[in-house]
C-alpha cells in the first residue's frame, strides 16, 4: 500500500464491530443454552479464529459473510466436545487466553496454539491464576508461551490480585470461575475494560463488581441472547486522529462504543486539543455508543499515563502519531504492556516515526515525542502488526512525499475495509 499527503477528509464512516465484544459474544453464546443472534459482528481474522475454535469444540455457528450476522447454537456450560485437532487461535491473544479459562474446567484435554506472534506472547499471566484454581495447564516449550496443553480438571474459586490491569487475564479467571467450586474474585490495580462482566451478566451469570474487584459465583445457567455489537472505538481512533490532523476536515464516525473503560482515546485526544462532539448517545445491553463528529484542530502535547492507560492501551500507537504532529512534547508512560502486544509497539513506533523524521525517544514504559517537526514519507516496517500499519497510514496523510506500507494486508486482523474507508473520506 502506497499513500500520499492529503488536503482534507470529509464524510461519514461506520467502523466495524468492536473486536473485544465480538469475541465474547461468540464465546458466551457457545456456553449458553439456546440460539443467540449477533449483529454487527467483526469479520476480522482474530474473531474468525474464535468462531473456528468453537466450531471445533462442537458448537454450530452460522456466519453470513459480509453481513456481520452470526447465529450461535449454544450447548450450555457442559456441552463442549473434545476437538479432533489442535485449536489454532491465529493472531488472537484474546481467543487463546479466554479460551484457556473455559477449557481448564472441561472433562477433556486440548492443545492450544497460534501464529508466530502468539507463540512469543506471555501466557504465564493466565497460567499462574488458573493453576491456583486447580487447572492442569502447561507451556509445551516450558517458556511460559503457547503452545499450551490443558487437561481439564475440577476448579476451586480463588481471590486473585493481578500485577497489571488486563481484561484478558481477568476474563480468563472469571470464565474459569463459571465452573469453580465457590466464588472467584479478581482484583486489579486499576480497572481494565469490563465487557466480560457486562455480557456475562446479560447472559445470566452471577457477576458483581466493587471498585476494581470483579466476582463471579457459579451455578447459574447461561441463556441465549440477542447481541448488537457497537462500533470499535479502537478502529474509530484512526479516523479521530486523521480528521484532527488533516486541515479542513470534518467527519462523522457512526455507532462507536464509548464504554468508560475504553474511551481513554477521547480523553487523551481532547487533552491534546482535539475537536470531538458526541451525538445520539444511547445504551444497548449495557454498552454505550454514540456518533462522533470530529473536526480538524491545532493539537498540542500532553502527558498520558496512570489509570488512563488501560482505557487506551490499543490506541497508544495512533496517539503517538498525533503527538508527532502536535506542537510541544508528549510523554507516554506506564505503558510497558506495549512491549508484549502483536509487536513491541514501543520499539516499532519509535523506529518508524524516527525514520519519518520525528524527534522521539523510547523509554522503558513508553515514549517521549517532541512534536511539530515536518515529517516525510518512508518505507514502514509494521512487523505485521495491524495497529502499527493503520497508525502509519494516518501519518502518511500528513507527511511530505510517499509512504509505503509493505504487508499492509495485516489490517484484516481487525479492520478489513480500512484502506477503502480511508480512501473514500480523502476523495
Amino acid at each position: 500500500m502506497k499513500l500520499q499527503k492529503t488536503t482534507k477528509l470529509r464524510g461519514t464512516v461506520t467502523v466495524p464491530g468492536d473486536k473485544s465484544i465480538s469475541h465474547r459474544s461468540v464465546m458466551f453464546a457457545s456456553l449458553a443454552e439456546g440460539t443467540s443472534e449477533i449483529t454487527n459482528f467483526l469479520e476480522g481474522a482474530d474473531c474468525l479464529s474464535t468462531i473456528d475454535c468453537f466450531r471445533r469444540l462442537g458448537i454450530s455457528i452460522r456466519l453470513q459473510p459480509g453481513m456481520g450476522k452470526v447465529s450461535v447454537h449454544g450447548r450450555g456450560l457442559h456441552g463442549l466436545k473434545v476437538p479432533d485437532t489442535t485449536l489454532d487461535t491465529g493472531n488472537s491473544g484474546t481467543t487463546l487466553r479466554l479460551l484457556s479459562g473455559i477449557l481448564s474446567a472441561q472433562n477433556f484435554s486440548v492443545r492450544l496454539t497460534g501464529d508466530a506472534s502468539i507463540q512469543k506472547r506471555p501466557m504465564q499471566r493466565i497460567m499462574e491464576p488458573l493453576s491456583q484454581m486447580g487447572a492442569q495447564i502447561a507451556s509445551e516449550k516450558e517458556n511460559g508461551c503457547a503452545p499450551l496443553f490443558i487437561q481439564g480438571a475440577p476448579l476451586r474459586g480463588i481471590h486473585y490480585t493481578t500485577r497489571t490491569a488486563s481484561a484478558q487475564v481477568k476474563s480468563a479467571i472469571l470464565l474459569a470461575g463459571l465452573y469453580a467450586d465457590g466464588i472467584t474474585k479478581v482484583t486489579e490495580p486499576c480497572l481494565s475494560r469490563n465487557h466480560s462482566e457486562i455480557m456475562l451478566r446479560l447472559f445470566g451469570a452471577d457477576v458483581s463488581t466493587e471498585g476494581t474487584t470483579a466476582a463471579i459465583r457459579p451455578g447459574r445457567t447461561l441463556t441465549a441472547r440477542k447481541i448488537h455489537v457497537p462500533g470499535d472505538i479502537s478502529s474509530a481512533a484512526y479516523f479521530i486522529a486523521a480528521a484532527s490532523l488533516v486541515p479542513h476536515s470534518e467527519i462523522c464516525i457512526q455507532n462507536v462504543g464509548i464504554n468508560p473503560t475504553r474511551n481513554g482515546i477521547l480523553q487523551a485526544a481532547k487533552a491534546m486539543g482535539a475537536d470531538i462532539t458526541l451525538e445520539n448517545i444511547r445504551t444497548d445491553n449495557g454498552e454505550a455508543s454514540a456518533d462522533l463528529i470530529v473536526r480538524s484542530a491545532a493539537l498540542h502535547g500532553t502527558e498520558i499515563g496512570g489509570s488512563l492507560i488501560p482505557t487506551l492501551i490499543d490506541e497508544l500507537p495512533i496517539l503517538a502519531v498525533m503527538a508527532a504532529f502536535a506542537d510541544g512534547t508528549t510523554v507516554i508512560r506506564d505503558a510497558a504492556e506495549l512491549k508484549v502486544k502483536e509487536s513491541n509497539r514501543i520499539d516499532v513506533m519509535t523506529e518508524n516515526l524516527r525514520t519519518m523524521g520525528c524527534d522521539i525517544e523510547a523509554t522503558p514504559d513508553g515514549m517521549i515525542i517532541r512534536g511539530g517537526r515536518p515529517l516525510h514519507g518512508a518505507v514502514i516496517d509494521s512487523h505485521a502488526d495491524h495497529r502499527i500499519a493503520m497508525s502509519f497510514a494516518v501519518a502518511a496523510l500528513m507527511a511530505d512525499g510517499e509512504t509505503c506500507l509493505p504487508g499492509s494486508e495485516c489490517v484484516s486482523i481487525s479492520y478489513p475495509g480500512f484502506f477503502a474507508d480511508l480512501h473514500r473520506l480523502a476523495n
